[in-house]
């Protein structure tokens, strides 16, 4: 099968420099970033204190940097974010040019591979490069591999990372000692007190509204997120996923992607 290349324009960069800029991002992320190597690409997040997902991020390892893979809209958000966290380290926090770029299904020469999930392809960035396929073929992908796109389907400041999969997806190390937001998030983990997670869902027409409702018969069973044609995110009661789901008195039915073990 052909791979394809798209541009991500959604997505933007930002490079952390000097010789705190590993220690400091690790002391922040759900990633561990002092052994991020060069070439090297983990995926993560930067939560509030309280443990609600506020930036999804990739994180490119280089020798003494590291370049922050964030979406493009939030990329101020973010760095004002760090920049208030910076006090006494010795780093430099700034945009950086240069563009995000996704293959699939394989990994194209001079990418590197998704870190979330084999099936999703590769990731490559700042090369001139002339892409084949469009952002909108690669959310399409992303769908059906089942994956969530966090800067679209969790709005700041209020989805919990592991609602978001980020635990099933390489995004959080819970080895890695403290974090802002590690209290939240490692007593989820530990407790198993997960009731919620984003799981694709299928239907027929065009999507449903952000937000709009999944029933299981009379009762609540989520929301829809972000979506196309013929399938959508959702954020779902992890107890409601079976039986007649509909919404907006349409049928659906819940993907469980392998990766998920669900």
């Amino acid at each position: 099968m052909t791979t394809r290349i798209a541009r991500l324009d959604s997505r933007a960069l930002i490079r952390v420099a000097g010789s705190d800029a590993k220690p400091f991002l690790h002391t922040l992320l759900t990633q561990d970033v002092e052994t991020l190597a060069p070439g090297e690409l983990r995926f993560g997040a930067l939560l509030s204190p309280p443990g609600r997902l506020l930036f999804d991020l990739f994180l490119w390892g280089e020798a003494n940097d590291v370049l922050v893979d964030v979406a493009a809209g939030r990329r101020d958000a973010l760095l004002q974010r760090l920049s208030m966290y910076k006090l006494r380290a010795r780093v430099t926090v700034e945009a950086e040019e240069g563009a995000v770029f996704a293959s699939w299904p394989g990994v194209a020469a001079g990418f590197t591979a998704d870190p979330r999930v084999p099936g999703l392809g590769g990731r490559g960035h700042g090369r001139k490069l002339e892409p084949d396929a469009t952002e909108a073929d690669w959310q399409a992908h992303r769908l059906t591999v089942g994956v969530p796109d966090p800067s679209a389907d969790a709005p700041a400041d209020r989805t919990y990372p592991i609602e978001a999969d980020f635990d099933l997806l390489n995004g959080i190390d819970f080895s890695k000692g403290c974090f802002v937001g590690q209290e939240t998030t490692s007593r989820m983990k530990r407790r198993g007190s997960i009731k919620t997670r984003m799981l694709p869902i299928a239907f027929d027409g065009p999507p449903p509204p952000f937000g709009a409702e999944v029933l299981n018969g009379d009762l609540r069973a989520g929301e829809v997120l972000s979506g196309m044609n013929g399938g959508a995110m959702a954020l779902l009661r992890l107890d409601r996923l079976e039986g007649a789901l509909t919404v907006d008195g349409r049928p659906v039915s819940v993907r469980r992607p392998d990766w998920t073990g669900l």
